[in-house]
């Protein structure tokens, strides 16, 4: 993702912003229960895994199945160009485990277009289509583009009012106008408390603003964009993804139920390392039930002996 990326981080602030008071009225309304952290990549196709995250041999056929034992759930943007046929939905789901959940992107035919797909029926047609996959649909996401601006907080609203309520959906919004303004903000928030509707959090050096740490429902979706290199993840990584952890305790201490968690590096190869950590780091203090990325033994550590 290269929303938001800087060549230069060195005088960025990472630290998580401070929690909205708005957020008090959410939590006092859920209730207890088994809490999940679902943690996955943006796409199941990188060759580089093979040997250290998939096995070695494994044929590019076979990627997803590997990425389903490795990881619990999935940043679909292919959805975004297009919703795939359903015989292709369908061998997604079927090559998947029962606890794994698809994640799609909504269609950019409706989040870039003028209405938000409102005056046709590609909303019911789309969420028709992404139905296929039954329980393993996790929330959509909707990435509105850069020029989306507050003043069009009507437009959301009306695609708030369409968009069908048996499906979890959380909103992605880039136009700095959102965040200039805690009443609009206040305002965005609780538009999407009555809708049962996400605001998705997303946490990258160059926009910290996106980082609005608004929580409007039981879940919680973050996009996260590190700072690796292709070969080693960056120290600032680590020290970031360990405040996540402290503030994933505190979400769930809430009565938050899901977390979905999506980690981005650059050409995606070094997601899996980044999504090791943060799953270790959240085994060691059994704060949610998870299952993560591990790096897979090939046996190459014998020929040191």
């Amino acid at each position: 993702m290269k929303f938001g990326k800087l060549e230069d981080i060195s005088n960025v602030d990472f630290r998580l912003p401070q929690e909205p008071d708005s957020n008090k009225d959410v939590f006092s309304s859920l209730s207890n229960g088994q809490p999940t952290f679902y943690v996955g990549c943006t796409g199941w196709g990188t060759k580089e895994w093979k040997g250290s995250y998939y096995p070695t041999k494994t044929k590019a056929a076979d990627f997803l199945k590997e990425y389903g034992q490795q990881f619990n759930t999935i940043e679909l943007n292919s959805t975004h160009y297009g919703t795939p046929k359903p015989e292709t939905l369908q061998k997604w789901f079927d090559d998947t485990p029962d606890d794994f959940k698809f994640c799609p992107k909504i269609h950019k035919a409706i989040s870039h277009r003028k209405t938000l797909g409102t005056d046709s029926d590609i909303i019911e047609n789309t969420m028709n289509a992404l139905s296929i996959f039954q329980h393993k649909l996790g929330p959509c996401f909707m990435q509105l583009p850069p020029y989306f601006g507050s003043d069009r907080m009507d437009s959301l609203e009306h695609f708030f009012d369409a968009f069908p309520s048996e499906f979890d959906l959380s909103i992605e919004l880039r136009h700095p106008s959102w965040f200039e303004d805690e009443i609009i903000m206040d305002e965005l928030q609780d538009l999407a408390i009555s809708h049962n509707i996400g605001l998705l959090m997303t946490d990258v050096s160059g926009r910290r603003d996106v980082l609005h740490m608004r929580v409007c429902g039981d879940y919680v979706m973050v996009r996260f964009v590190g700072n690796a290199t292709l070969t080693e993840l960056h120290e600032t990584d680590y020290q970031r993804i360990d405040e996540w952890v402290e503030k994933i305790q505190y979400y769930v201490d809430q009565g938050i139920k899901k977390i979905f968690f999506f980690p981005h590096e650059p050409d995606n190869i070094l997601a899996p390392e980044l999504g090791e950590y943060i799953c270790s780091r959240i085994a060691e203090n059994k704060i949610i039930k998870t299952r993560g990325p591990r790096r897979i033994d090939t046996g190459q550590q014998l020929n040191l002996f």
